[in-house]
């Protein structure tokens, strides 16, 4: 007749892995959303950068709303000025 006895101390390590497990994913999570928010700004700079070079090379009403929507921009003028400022 075989008699097992099982310790405490597998218990612990399983806790311990799931613990880390759950740190490290959780962490990961973090990292990741922080970057997706940084993105964001970064992407619009790049977006403005590019419509304004569209801009610069043909003027079309389609270049001058979609300039308008990411700068807020409602004016003409303030929008071809802020296109001199990225150009240059």
């Amino acid at each position: 007749m075989k008699f097992e006895l099982k310790t405490e101390n597998e218990n612990y390590s399983k806790s311990f892995s799931q613990f880390f497990v759950i740190v490290f994913i959780f962490t990961l999570f973090i990292v990741l959303c922080d970057i997706a928010i940084k993105l964001g700004p970064i992407s619009r700079n790049y977006q403005i950068d590019y419509s304004c070079k569209l801009l610069s090379v043909e003027k079309s009403k389609l270049h001058f709303k979609k300039l308008s929507k990411l700068s807020n921009l409602k004016n003409k003028q303030l929008i071809w000025e802020l296109c001199r400022e990225v150009i240059k």
